[in-house]
């Protein structure tokens, strides 16, 4: 029996791979390659297509029979958020479609598990600063929608026909568990503020009269390991009995901004100095995730810390080609 892993060649799928393959597990992944490149996977087997194309149910039904899939862990879909507001349309076509044509292959071929790769997108603007699964859902973008409603056509299909699934909703996502997967997009904190680094700039901080200690934002960030081996520990807890079907990832504890600008400063030995510029609207004060309900249903817990996070991201920016020399 195998694992299919779809959007496996991203930056979080191509840690579950890595894992899933240095414990000896059979894995096959779908990607379309448009934001990775297929050396990330090493030998692992890759179809190549998308999965929100025209004609792809058919396609994955041909996957999952060819590999003999008793499992599925979801990543693929568009994420960036300005993009959805601009696109709304294409994103619903990729993300829910994708995922339409993905549960209707595995209901055809009788496949019943599903790790979903959700996002805490899902809370919009919460106005609680420690935020649990039950808190209210209200997206604020076309992107965050997508996730909720992938939820909720997944909690229609269990009810249909016996879907069993897990939606991991996880915070700030960021480091490397391996150098050579680091993160190649520059959309999150720590990769912004290694490119400007990396153009001779100096980081820009949105705001520093924040109610918190040092006036900046605080968030939860999640070494990618940790989460890949959250979706791991999510799949093999769907062979008992799980009590819930949505949980957060993350550590339960939050960084400023600021903390994060002065570890990259500290970890790469880079003068780091941020430029203060106007908050942007919609920031939250502090946002981080309730870690209890997987610790409860799963003995699961993020373990790593800010430095360890942030100097893997930096050894990974290193080994790229856009490498910081001082």
């Amino acid at each position: 029996m195998a694992t299919l892993v779809v959007g496996g060649a991203g930056y979080i799928g191509a840690h579950v791979v890595r894992l899933l393959a240095d414990d000896g597990q059979d894995i096959v992944v779908i990607d379309d390659l448009s934001t990775s490149t297929a050396d990330r996977i090493g030998s692992v087997p890759l179809v190549r297509f998308d999965v929100a194309a025209e004609g792809a149910t058919a396609r994955i039904v041909e996957v999952i029979r060819d590999h003999d899939v008793d499992a599925v862990i979801h990543f693929a879909a568009r994420k960036q958020v300005g993009e959805s507001v601009a696109k709304p349309l294409y994103y619903y076509q990729q993300n829910i479609g994708g995922m339409v044509n993905l549960l209707a292959a595995m209901e055809e071929t009788g496949v019943k598990k599903m790790i979903f790769s959700s996002s805490a997108a899902v809370y919009g603007e919460p106005e609680e600063a420690v935020v649990v699964e039950d808190s209210r859902t209200e997206p604020i973008n076309p992107y965050g929608r997508t996730k909720l409603i992938g939820e909720w056509i997944l909690a229609d299909c269990e009810r249909a026909w016996g879907l069993k699934w897990v939606g991991l909703r996880y915070f700030n996502v960021a480091g490397a568990g391996w150098p050579e997967l680091g993160d190649s997009a520059v959309m999150n904190l720590i990769p912004m503020v290694l490119d400007r680094l990396a153009k001779g700039e100096q980081p820009r901080v949105f705001g520093d009269d924040y109610p918190t200690p040092d006036g900046t934002c605080i968030r939860d960030y999640v070494h990618v390991r940790d989460l890949a081996q959250a979706h791991i520990a999510a799949m093999h807890a769907l062979d008992g009995d799980l009590p819930n079907r949505v949980y957060n990832v993350g550590t339960g504890t939050g960084a400023s901004v600021k903390e994060v600008v002065e570890t990259i400063g500290s970890v790469s030995g880079l003068d780091a100095t941020p430029v203060i510029e106007e908050r942007r609207a919609g920031d939250p004060p502090k946002l981080i995730a309730s870690a209890d309900r997987i610790k409860a249903d799963m003995d699961f817990t993020a373990t790593a810390q800010l430095p360890e996070i942030i100097s893997s991201a930096w050894e990974a920016w290193q080994a790229g080609p856009r490498r910081i020399e001082k």
